[in-house]
């Protein structure tokens, strides 16, 4: 009887103990992080899988969509964060400290450090186009969120790719961008700080980071204290508002 397609394994049992598609994708995090991706082959990724070549074939197309599923998933969780805390009530400090301070911890969560794995330059292939546009809209939320932190700043509501929002206005945008480029400087400094010094990294660094994302914008200290507080209220998972009746 034909054995069926891509069972079996080199290796014994699953190393994750989660099934070979995610034995593989942990295979691709700790050699794209280690060795690179250029280096990686997909014969390493099957061995270091503990499966064989054909297997990997049967769940991802190539060396190229195991690195993409795990640069979406750095990203889709604080997407899908960004996009329920832009429609919330709360002030916009407290859900930019929520937005910083989540992106944050999924940066230093995990066994490697995939953040690292935006600096390949192998991203500026096509095929990675899923994963750069996630980005742009995770981009925009902050942008937003940003804006509405901005001293007599401009009233937003939502970045283009969402549905109901505008855009931010012209003669604001350079400012807002800036802000917006300080803030995610800070957020995705952990990404390098995981590389060089992983032992400053613990429990308190995405309060920390988002502290520090209010006072770049020059929210004072008796504001960030207050904005922090309704932002840990957010931070386990932010939820729509209640409905209107």
């Amino acid at each position: 009887m034909p054995r069926a397609t891509g069972r079996p394994r080199t290796a014994g049992t699953s190393p994750t103990g989660r099934g070979t598609r995610e034995d593989i994708l942990h295979a691709g995090a700790r050699l794209f992080c280690t060795v690179g991706y250029g280096s990686t082959s997909t014969h390493a990724l099957a061995e270091v899988a503990g499966v064989r070549q054909a297997t990997l074939y049967h769940h991802f197309a190539g060396k190229y969509a195991v690195l993409l599923e795990l640069l979406l998933g750095t990203v889709q969780p604080s997407l899908d964060a960004a996009r329920a805390l832009l429609i919330r009530p709360e002030p916009a400090p407290a859900r930019l400290w929520a937005l910083a301070a989540g992106d944050v911890r999924l940066l230093c969560a995990g066994e490697d450090n995939l953040g690292a794995l935006y600096l390949l330059p192998e991203l500026d292939d096509e095929r990675f186009a899923p994963f750069h546009e996630r980005r742009r809209e995770l981009e925009d939320a902050y942008r937003l969120l940003v804006a509405g932190c901005v001293p007599d700043g401009p009233v937003v509501e939502a970045p283009p790719v969402l549905p109901d929002v505008p855009a931010v206005p012209e003669g604001a945008a350079s400012d807002v961008a800036h802000r917006t480029a300080l803030v995610l400087g800070l957020v995705e400094s952990v990404i390098l700080q995981r590389r060089r010094a992983p032992e400053t990294l613990d429990a308190r660094t995405p309060a920390a980071v988002a502290d520090a994302a209010l006072a770049v914008l020059g929210l004072a200290p008796d504001e960030r204290t207050r904005h922090a507080a309704g932002g840990r209220a957010l931070l386990p998972g932010a939820a729509p508002p209640p409905a209107t009746p």
